[in-house]
């Protein structure tokens, strides 16, 4: 997981489905992760993935 930015899409290696956020996440390790992205963690108002 990067720690400076957000990923918005991420094809999946094994099935080629590409993943997007949900709605009202910002990338999709907020979305299908188990832990939000760094840039949230760090500060929950940060928008570098807004």
């Amino acid at each position: 997981m990067p720690e400076d930015v957000c990923i918005y899409f991420f094809e999946c290696p094994a099935c080629h489905t590409l993943l997007r956020p949900k709605q009202g996440d910002c990338c999709v390790f907020c979305s299908y992760g188990s832990v939000p992205c760094p840039p949230i963690q760090k500060d929950s108002r940060h928008d570098c993935c807004r």
